[in-house]
């Protein structure tokens, strides 16, 4: 039998009761299919259920194969090796003493003297040359992803179940994983918001809080299919509401017609004109005719109403963030960041930067790139005033605002309107709630408390609050922004940032992102403080 995945009337929960999804039916085979939908709509609750690691509330998952799961995160205890992620310590160690001859006659019947090179030749596959017996502590977050992912494929399972497996990739690291995936025989199930992974998918499978639509082709498809529903949704509204007026203006004029009779049956009564008790069948008959006629039309008006809810949520779904933003005012020519033969790091005797110059003038669209421990992260510490400068000068105008991952300038213990009047204190009432509403947070969502959002909530809050007030900062620091962001997230960010007219200093290895927002120039941190430190700059 081929190797399948089948999800028959699964309904799935958080642990603390709330339903995420229900009565979803969807097959998997042996093809690659990407996983997508909002932060918190149980994309990697879904990917344990198909594990066997939770049990639905209700339903079924048939596993016809067998399975090898990639968590986001993984506790690696002291002193774990290469090795360990492949579960193979115990089989090295034995082939390690049968190599110095001190195994016995048992032990080397159970020898694998192709181990070594097997290992190898996984880790390679992603990139790497290492030794099984590499302490993980001296590699960076992302390898050990990658070393993860090889032992993965090298334990050779018919499906992969991959949740966001180039977070806190570089790009080769990306590229890696992206050949990896291009190879595979078997099937693959890639929880990601990796437009680039997405766009080598065979189908895209969408998590709403509608439910579980699949689509075929990949992400680049999967998105004018997309547009094209959304049109139709479009038109559906407009019918909808075209529908619901039309109900309410003939139910209007049913009632004025019905008031005008009984008015004139009134009048003829109290005349004398009509016998008293033809007069009380007549009032009996148009009671029950009224009533009857007033149950359709509010039944009608019901299924209106259904339709055009309906539609607008399934358009809150598809509708894109648009945003309209204050000008900064920031002049072409105006400085805004300057560094000169600048060194700096942690440890004076061992500088992460060293006489490194940079020069950012006037609204320009700077991407920070180059390879995991380079260095882009302590530039823009450096930048913050987080880390100050061994040796240097630096200058950067007073209004910037700085977003690492966590959005850290957003005070989680009050809510979203509250945050947005802490930095902006000059803002009235009906300009925060506006400014929020730009970027989706209307009304009560508006009220949430910024620690209770997901991160994808959050970062767009934080955008809303720094960039929403009148006065938005001439510089935003921009520390891996989509880093676990939902795809829709990372659109609306993309939004919000082609609409501000002030500098940009980025770090992010998401390639689309760099091209959504429209970056002017790309500074290789690496090969710049290469150059810095052999004397060509």
């Amino acid at each position: 039998m081929p190797a399948s995945i089948i999800l028959s009337n699964l309904s799935l929960s958080t642990p603390d009761g709330r339903s995420l999804f229900s009565n979803i039916d969807l097959t998997f085979g042996a093809e690659r299919t990407g996983l997508v939908g909002r932060n918190g709509v149980g994309k990697t609750t879904l990917l344990a259920s198909m594990s066997g690691e939770r049990l639905p509330q209700a339903g079924r998952v048939v596993v016809n194969g067998t399975v090898g799961l990639l968590r986001q995160d993984v506790q690696l205890f002291a002193g774990a090796t290469v090795a360990d992620l492949f579960g193979s310590r115990g089989q090295l160690a034995l082939l390690r003493r049968a190599e110095r001859g001190e195994a016995s006659a048992d032990d080397l019947a159970e020898v694998d003297w192709t181990l070594e090179a097997r290992l190898q030749a996984a880790l390679a596959r992603l990139g790497f040359d290492l030794a099984p017996d590499t302490e993980l502590e001296r590699l960076s977050g992302g390898q050990i992803t990658r070393v993860r992912l090889a032992a993965l494929a090298f334990a050779g399972p018919d499906f992969l179940l991959l949740d966001e497996p180039t977070n806190n990739l570089d790009q080769d690291g990306r590229k890696a994983v992206i050949d990896l995936l291009a190879a595979w025989r078997g099937g693959a199930i890639v929880v990601s918001h990796d437009r680039r992974l997405l766009d080598t998918m065979d189908a895209i499978v969408e998590l709403t809080s509608l439910g579980a639509t699949r689509y075929g082709g990949n992400w680049s498809r999967f998105r004018e299919q997309k547009a094209v529903e959304l049109a139709a949704v479009r038109h559906d509204l407009a019918h909808a509401e075209r529908r619901l007026s039309e109900i309410d203006g003939k139910a209007q004029e049913a009632a004025e017609k019905k008031a005008r009779k009984d008015s004139g049956g009134r009048k003829k009564h109290a005349k004398g004109d009509m016998p008293r008790i033809l007069a009380g069948a007549r009032k009996d008959r148009s009671e029950d005719t009224g009533g009857k006629t007033a149950q359709i039309a509010e039944r009608l008006r019901a299924e209106a109403l259904e339709a055009v809810d309906t539609a607008r949520r399934r358009i809150e779904i598809l509708q894109p963030l648009s945003v309209k933003l204050p000008a900064t005012g920031l002049p072409a020519g105006r400085e805004v960041l300057w560094l000169d033969r600048v060194s700096a790091g942690y440890r004076p005797e061992q500088p992460v930067l060293r006489d490194l110059s940079l020069a950012v003038v006037g609204p320009e669209r700077i991407a920070l790139v180059g390879p995991n421990g380079s260095g882009k992260t302590t530039l823009l510490k450096l930048i913050d005033g987080e880390l100050r400068p061994f040796s240097g000068t630096l200058r950067v105008r007073p209004d910037f605002a700085r977003f690492d991952q966590k959005v850290s300038l957003l005070d989680p213990s009050i809510s979203i309107l509250e945050n947005f009047g802490r930095l902006n204190p000059k803002a009235g009432a009906n300009e925060c709630h506006a400014a929020l509403a730009r970027f989706m947070f209307r009304a009560d969502a508006a009220l949430q408390v910024a620690g209770s959002l997901s991160g994808g909530q959050m970062f767009r809050a934080g955008l809303a609050c720094v960039l929403g007030g009148s006065s938005p900062p001439s510089l935003l620091i921009l520390d891996e922004p989509t880093n676990h962001l939902d795809i829709e997230s990372i659109e609306a960010v993309e939004a919000g940032l082609r609409a501000y007219d002030g500098a940009l200093l980025v770090v992010s290895h998401d390639e689309a992102f760099l091209q959504a927002i429209g970056i002017t120039r790309r500074i290789d941190v690496a090969a710049t403080v290469l150059r810095t430190h052999s004397g060509i700059v």
